[in-house]
């Protein structure tokens, strides 16, 4: 069940990135997953 629950995930956002290419906004998309990421280190080293 996780498998296919992990599949649907990188399905959505393979599907969220074409989709941000079709409307021009491929930068933004970049600018808050590298933002989303730092935010999820930064609480990983906080709350250890």
């Amino acid at each position: 069940m996780n498998s296919f629950r992990s599949f649907l995930y990188k399905f959505a956002r393979i599907l969220g990135d074409v989709n941000a290419v079709k409307k021009g906004r491929v930068g933004k998309r970049v600018g808050r997953r590298v933002a989303g990421r730092a935010t999820g280190k930064t609480m990983r080293k906080l709350f250890k």
